[in-house]
């Protein structure tokens, strides 16, 4: 009888540790669906009317990023991934600063050697709208450094794509966080 009791115990104990087993293998797998495309909708910092999107969509040569932002002062206006999405503050900086999981200094988004987050400048016109297509292959849509989750944020001056550790772009002027696009 007592033999019994036991083995219905270890019975009941494999068949919920498989269970168990088989729910993390299912949710293991939903998180790990390759992720094609993000979008970060840009929201004004207080005392500013910036607004527009970031598409990032994933290609054989990278990341293409595609950037329409209006209401900007002409000229040049440095943005960036930067390491939390959370845009609660009003002056954007409840973001944090540059995404840098790889602790590397800041540079040019051309540079192999960079922050993950340095994206380099959007060059306004005269009517407040900036246009921006590049392919960047530094940053990532999937594992585990991605971008999902970061937030995005638009300065109110030039990034001079050399002074550590941000650029000196001054003020921030917009903000949005990086989600899964269809």
């Amino acid at each position: 009888m007592k033999e019994n009791k036991i083995m219905a115990w270890i019975l009941v104990l494999l068949l919920v540790s498989g269970m168990n087993g088989f729910s993390q293998m299912n949710m293991g797998t939903h998180s790990m669906e390759k992720i094609e495309k993000a979008i970060c909708i840009l929201y004004s910092t207080q005392g500013n009317n910036v607004s527009g999107t970031i598409t990032f969509t994933q290609t054989e040569k990278g990341v293409k990023v595609v950037a329409d932002i209006r209401g900007l002062s002409k000229g040049k206006h440095g943005f960036h991934i930067h390491e939390f999405g959370d845009c609660s503050s009003a002056d954007g900086m409840s973001a944090g600063g540059h995404f840098n999981p790889e602790g590397k200094a800041h540079g040019a988004p051309m540079s192999m050697s960079r922050h993950m987050g340095d994206m380099g400048n959007l060059e306004a016109d005269e009517s407040g709208k900036a246009h921006l297509e590049y392919i960047d292959t530094v940053i990532k849509l999937n594992g585990p450094n991605t971008i999902l989750g970061k937030s995005i944020i638009v300065h109110q001056g030039e990034d001079d794509l050399k002074s550590q550790p941000s650029g000196n772009a001054g003020p921030r002027v917009a903000c949005g966080v990086i989600g899964v696009a269809k």
